[in-house]
């Protein structure tokens, strides 16, 4: 999950519902302590993104699925991340189709066959977040779709193929820019992955696109960093809904989304919120 700048800075959201936001001491490298409080909190993300997909089926709605992954969370001993995170209402972003990011699970918002659907959440554990999101296809969805979403996936991973110490966030962002448009689709510009950690945005952004206007971060072993590419299979223009929250494509095209937790290591990267695991 990622917010945008004018939320973050609106004076009218409440930021002390859910989980305390800590004072920010820019970019953090972790304890082992802190990684491994992190690790446990990422295994809560990756077994309820593991077990979503078995109930997010026609006839569903939105609503159900938010209802279930908070029962999960709390279940294994932590707290939503995303409920109350300045004034966002609920566990989970339910993103379906055109929606891009921030979609408000709801009761009337049932899920069809042909759906793609975005399911991004977090855990607070013991102090300290772990986020994912990952993209699911409901039943038979158009082919492009179906690319989309495989693209967004590989695009993740040739980004975090690129992680290890003394590269640069900019060498992430040329792995995934570079392979989403060789496919043929647009990287979403407006929103970006982030650190992660006491809280669930840290510095650095983390931007899936060459750019010369946000920090190009060298890597440290212990920085812990949520990756998120975003892709539409049209524009990359978004505009946000009168709920102030769903973000959806600009031209009406499909937008897929998958995101990891990583921890920077010695010689490259660990997927704290790994679903195999």
């Amino acid at each position: 999950m990622n917010l945008f700048s004018d939320l973050l800075a609106s004076s009218s959201l409440n930021a002390d519902v859910g989980p305390r936001i800590q004072q920010r001491r820019g970019v953090e490298i972790k304890s082992a302590r802190e990684i491994e409080i992190m690790k446990k909190a990422s295994k809560i993300v990756a077994t309820v993104l593991r077990e979503i997909p078995s109930i997010a089926e026609p006839g569903k709605t939105t609503a159900d699925l938010d209802k279930y992954a908070e029962r999960r969370i709390r279940e294994m001993g932590a707290v939503p991340s995303f409920k109350g995170y300045h004034g966002f209402p609920s566990s989970i972003c339910a993103s379906i189709n055109n929606e891009v990011v921030h979609g408000i699970p709801n009761s009337k918002k049932v899920i069809k066959t042909g759906d793609l659907l975005k399911v991004d959440t977090g855990a607070y554990f013991e102090g300290y977040h772990g986020d994912s999101c990952i993209t699911i296809c409901i039943g038979e969805v158009p082919e492009i779709g179906k690319k989309l979403s495989e693209v967004a996936q590989e695009a993740l991973m040739a980004g975090l193929a690129q992680i290890k110490p003394k590269n640069t966030l900019m060498d992430i962002a040329g792995a995934i820019e570079d392979h989403v448009k060789l496919n043929g689709f647009s990287v979403v510009e407006d929103y970006t992955g982030h650190g992660v950690g006491r809280n669930l945005h840290e510095e650095p952004s983390v931007f899936n696109f060459r750019t010369n206007d946000l920090p190009n971060v060298v890597l440290r072993p212990g920085m812990t960093l949520a990756v998120e590419p975003i892709l539409n299979s049209g524009g990359k223009e978004c505009r946000t809904l009168r709920d102030r929250w769903t973000v959806v494509t600009l031209d009406g095209s499909l937008s897929a989304q998958w995101e990891h937790t990583i921890l920077v290591t010695s010689d490259g990267c660990e997927i704290l919120t790994d679903r195999e695991k």
